[in-house]
């Protein structure tokens, strides 16, 4: 059993001992239960959070891996931890994990249509960005089909996986008949797009709406007001970028003809 060298926060003190508990020289996936986390907390004397649950989120949304775990991964992967059942987890080598907007992009003036109301109300960040993306009909104007919010934060189980969250579904149909469902994941402030959320997304659709078509979407606030969209999609067991667009929600009058006539040779 090999021994990391480094310490840091609490949590990645704790995923690091776990990680290095089980890890073997050449394995691709390292499994752990949730009572691993109590088990070596007081082993190693880590005072555990309230919520168990904000050690795993924070691994996979807030803190890039620890530096000994990153050390055991190959060239160009690195690893992420997935859910593998009730109270099961599972570190595993992916080539790509966080989902980060390109800064180069020009952003697309949109007329801003949310309710002040909604702003002035909105509990957290990531209320207002789903707040935004809906009430804009972004999702609409970024996969050019009708959708329409069908339950916002879905809790559920998903098999071989277990409980899962996604912040917002939409379902949709566009201008031939066919239908969708799509999963929304958003994020902002520190916290990253993460694989992980996306490929349960679509796990889940492909288990609860069979009989639609699954595009799955990241939204991410930007630092500049941007609101930068992903379509993504589950290929080989990894997911990819298919498509990329920047929005940035405008006083009408503010949106320029040389904006318009910009947007028309695009």
């Amino acid at each position: 059993m090999a021994k990391p060298k480094k310490l840091g926060s609490r949590y990645e003190r704790l995923l690091t001992a776990i990680f290095f508990s089980k890890w073997k020289k050449g394995a691709k996936e390292v499994s752990f239960v949730r009572a691993d986390l109590e088990r070596t907390a007081k082993r190693e004397k880590i005072v555990l959070p309230k919520n168990l649950g904000d050690v795993i989120y924070s691994f996979r949304y807030r803190r890039t891996q620890s530096a000994d775990i990153g050390a055991t991964a190959p060239a160009g992967k690195e690893w992420i931890i997935k859910g593998a059942g009730h109270g099961i987890y599972r570190f595993k080598l992916v080539r790509i994990n966080r989902i980060v907007p390109d800064p180069h992009y020009l952003p697309i003036k949109i007329p801003d249509s949310t309710p002040e109301i909604i702003l002035a109300n909105a509990k957290s960040d990531e209320q207002a960005l789903l707040a935004k993306v809906r009430y804009n009909r972004l999702v609409d104007i970024f996969l050019g089909v009708t959708a329409y919010s069908l339950q916002n934060h879905l809790r559920t189980t998903v098999s071989n996986m277990g409980q899962i969250e996604i912040d917002e579904v939409y379902v949709g149909v566009d201008k031939t008949g066919s239908q969708y469902v799509i999963p929304v994941q958003a994020k902002s402030g520190t916290d990253q797009l993460s694989v992980v959320q996306t490929e349960q997304d679509v796990l889940c659709c492909e288990e609860k709406f069979s009989s639609l078509r699954c595009r799955p979407v990241s939204a991410q606030f930007m630092a500049d007001d941007r609101i930068a969209l992903f379509e993504l999609a589950l290929v080989d067991d990894e997911i990819r970028i298919v498509d990329q667009r920047h929005y940035l929600l405008t006083p009408a009058a503010e949106i320029s003809d040389d904006d318009l006539k910009r947007y028309r040779k695009s």
